[in-house]
């Protein structure tokens, strides 16, 4: 059973920096892309970020490139965001998800687990 956890929100004020983290357990971690999506107040789930399941290769949303940094740890199971110069628009729930074997890293529809999210919150 493949289980997610992420860690690492909070309250931040714009300008600053955090590092959100997702363990993974259940199956192997290192078959898959992991990506990070996030939902704000009465807006959609939208992707973020995303790495392939070597971490060779990256994908950013356009409103966070510059800006945050995806990576993962395959010995350790993890994969992280790292998020700096937040903006008061970051605020939202943010979600890891395990890739579908072949699914599209870009797409909601392209994973197939996910995690209960991290709350994060960016004060102007």
């Amino acid at each position: 059973q493949v289980q997610l956890v992420e860690s690492g929100g909070g309250l931040v004020q714009a300008g600053g920096s955090l590092r959100l983290s997702c363990a993974a357990s259940g199956g192997t971690f290192s078959r898959y892309g992991m990506g990070w999506f996030r939902q704000a107040p009465g807006k959609e789930r939208a992707f973020v970020a995303s790495i392939n399941s070597s971490g060779g290769n990256t994908y950013y949303a356009d409103s966070v490139k510059g800006r945050f940094t995806i990576s993962r740890d395959n010995a350790k199971n993890t994969v992280y965001l790292q998020m700096n110069s937040l903006k008061p628009d970051d605020t939202a729930v943010y979600y890891c998800a395990r890739q579908k074997l072949g699914g599209v890293l870009t797409s909601i529809l392209g994973y197939g687990y996910w995690g209960q999210g991290t709350q994060v919150t960016v004060s102007s």
